[in-house]
């Protein structure tokens, strides 16, 4: 996912219409929560609103319920999680899986899916992905969903 913020082209008003949901891995909950909260911000000052919020165990879980999630008529499905590194390849694993699983799902789907999943070596790290301003991985999906939405819209459009 790129970087958006200021640059991003986004305003209020280009998430209205837009029906959007989110899954949240319930793993790090300490983390997620402040992803969700971001990206619902962003979203609401976007002026659109996620219709739905489904939480799931954790980041490996995220790919199906999203998948699920795009099969509803959303137009954009936020995926939300934290992994944060251990001491086993197990992070490696979990990692990959996510992001490999919802890019899957998208395609399949063709329903945008922003991946919003920090994967940070530490704590610090992850605190610093989810507390706001410009790292925010929260805002940044939220303004990924809406983003390739609106252009997923154009495109079905001719435009």
């Amino acid at each position: 996912m790129s970087k958006l913020g200021s640059d991003s082209g986004l305003k209020a008003g280009d998430a209205k219409g837009l029906r959007l949901a989110a899954v949240v891995a319930s793993f790090n909950r300490a983390y997620t929560t402040r992803l969700l909260a971001s990206a619902e911000a962003r979203v609401r000052a976007l002026g659109g609103r996620l219709e739905r919020i489904e939480w799931v165990p954790g980041a490996l879980e995220l790919p199906l319920a999203a998948q699920w999630l795009a099969g509803q008529d959303f137009d954009a499905v936020l995926a939300l999680g934290c992994v944060i590194r251990g001491d086993t390849s197990h992070y490696d694993l979990v990692c990959e899986g996510a992001m490999q699983g919802l890019l899957r799902a998208s395609l399949k789907s063709g329903v945008p899916m922003a991946f919003g999943v920090i994967t940070t070596e530490n704590k610090a790290q992850a605190l610093a992905r989810c507390s706001g301003g410009t790292m925010d991985a929260g805002r940044h999906a939220g303004e990924c969903a809406v983003a390739m939405a609106r252009l997923k819209k154009r495109l079905k459009k001719g435009h």
